[in-house]
């Protein structure tokens, strides 16, 4: 017998997938950028503390793109679909509303975590600017992450 994936299929563990995707996004984002990094610049010089952050960022910037991203993207579209989400529906009050203000929310955050970018293009200003801002405004991404499994 083979079960064919239905909106219903969506429950629990797509909730738990979704908040955990979120949390481990910004967990990560946090520890490396308030643990991690300034325990090496002090302990490193500034050439090996400059590679090590760049090697950091990159690593971490490939675990974002592939597990980081992917998941909660998919879980929330998954999500969506399970609650009857319409692009018109995200303006009703409840399920709608808090994917509306996650949704833009995830939009202003994302250009910051290009900080990466910035800072090869030897762009500093603008590269802190992100840095700064990427942790800041992901928080708040997680706390609506968590509001959206209720239907």
């Amino acid at each position: 017998m083979s079960e064919q994936w239905t909106p219903s299929a969506c429950g629990p563990w797509c909730a738990s997938c979704h908040v955990t995707g979120a949390v481990v996004w910004v967990g990560g984002q946090l520890v490396l950028s308030r643990v991690v990094l300034p325990v090496a610049r002090r302990m490193l010089a500034a050439d090996a503390g400059d590679t090590f952050a760049a090697g950091a960022g990159r690593r971490f910037g490939l675990l974002t793109r592939v597990v980081s991203l992917p998941l909660p993207l998919g879980t929330g579209w998954a999500m969506a679909w399970h609650n009857g989400v319409t692009r018109a529906s995200r303006t009703d009050p409840g399920y709608g509303r808090a994917l509306a203000t996650k949704l833009g929310l995830f939009a202003l955050v994302m250009p910051a975590v290009g900080h990466g970018v910035a800072y090869a293009k030897g762009r500093p200003a603008l590269a802190r600017a992100r840095a700064v801002g990427s942790p800041a405004g992901s928080p708040g991404v997680v706390l609506l992450a968590t509001a959206l499994p209720a239907p």
